[in-house]
């Protein structure tokens, strides 16, 4: 069939801005795909898999994990990330994690994640935190491999039940609740432990700090993986360097229209998580314009028989399909409404 189908991460708002955030938003293409549906469901989640929606979304989407909300969702990504990295061989065999280095920031109570994308990591420094932390990996029999800035990859075969978090989960909730959990537990906290003092006070923190940007002072371990056979076709548009390694191409709404298939939009993420709601709306309007609009227009024309959505927040998503003929019900107002029902 020729059909679309497009995930777009954190298009749901929080209930608690939502109404707010839908009148300053202005998006009737979104509106007439929503309001004219052919069918429409809303999901709660539980985040039991510790990671969010649209990453469990994403790794069944490529064939590696159970769909949203059913039992055993997770997102064990790592090897299909260390292919798109150039790392085929080495995914070939193992039990890899992504190992990202992070800031954390201390307070009294509690300790927080710092969103990665805010490191702003070049190739230079991660190429040279990597240089520091690697022996120590050799020494304890985690080799460790660079796949891109602020993206590496170690490998544990005894460590396939640590159960771990993403950071996006984690970043807006306190870090100590998301940390690994399981047998080996102990042993990634003595691994972070001693990278934080391998980094502590580098020359590469305190030039970061010269220039008003976050030290890189901890590591997040997640997405742990056994070898990977190459996984379904996926187009991601945005995101970090880790959904760039999984992305077959980065196409625009007319190029997805010629060569139907499906896509995550992920340019919401990073506002969604600082909570920077303009920005989101900025953006929102940027998909309306971008996205929902020629998608919309090639609905009515016939040039494609159905858009499936699904949209999501931290705590729930919702899965939108509309088709030519859904269009021609007249009666049913264009409508955003539809963006503030939870299940």
């Amino acid at each position: 069939m020729n059909e679309i189908t497009l995930a777009i991460p954190f298009a749901l708002p929080p209930p608690e801005l939502a109404n707010d955030l839908i009148r300053a938003l202005n998006a009737p293409a979104l509106a007439a795909l929503l309001a004219r549906h052919a069918s429409l469901q809303h999901h709660s989640y539980d985040n039991d898999s510790r990671v969010l929606p649209h990453e469990a979304w994403l790794a069944h989407a490529l064939g590696l994990a159970s769909a949203p909300g059913q039992p055993d969702t997770g997102a064990p990504l790592a090897t299909a990330a260390m292919r798109g990295c150039g790392l085929a061989a080495e995914a070939s065999q193992g039990y890899w994690f992504m190992l990202q280095p992070a800031h954390v920031q201390i307070s009294r109570t509690h300790l927080l994640l710092s969103d990665l994308r805010g490191l702003q990591l070049t190739e230079a420094e991660s190429r040279s935190l990597y240089d520091i932390a690697r022996p120590y990996f050799d020494d304890i029999g985690k080799p460790l491999l660079h796949g891109a800035p602020g993206l590496w990859f170690m490998r544990a075969d005894d460590w396939t039940t640590l159960s771990t978090a993403s950071p996006d989960a984690t970043t807006t909730q306190s870090m100590s609740d998301w940390l690994p959990e399981g047998e080996h537990a102990r042993d990634f906290r003595r691994l972070q432990n001693e990278v934080q003092m391998l980094w502590h006070e580098h020359p590469i923190n305190e030039a970061r700090q010269a220039r008003g940007l976050q030290p890189v002072n901890s590591c997040w371990l997640w997405g742990g993986a056994g070898p990977a056979a190459p996984g379904g076709q996926l187009a991601i548009v945005g995101g970090p360097a880790w959904m760039a390694a999984l992305s077959q191409r980065q196409p625009d709404a007319q190029q997805l229209i010629a060569e139907p298939g499906t896509a995550m939009l992920a340019e919401l993420i990073a506002p969604a998580q600082v909570g920077d709601w303009a920005d989101w709306l900025a953006r929102m309007q940027r998909l309306e314009q971008d996205w929902f609009a020629p998608l919309l227009a090639a609905l009515k024309a016939g040039r494609v028989a159905r858009v499936n959505l699904m949209l999501s927040h931290r705590h729930g998503w919702a899965d939108v399909s509309s088709t030519g003929m859904a269009q021609r019900k007249f009666w049913r107002k264009p409508s955003l409404s539809h963006l503030l029902k939870q299940s």
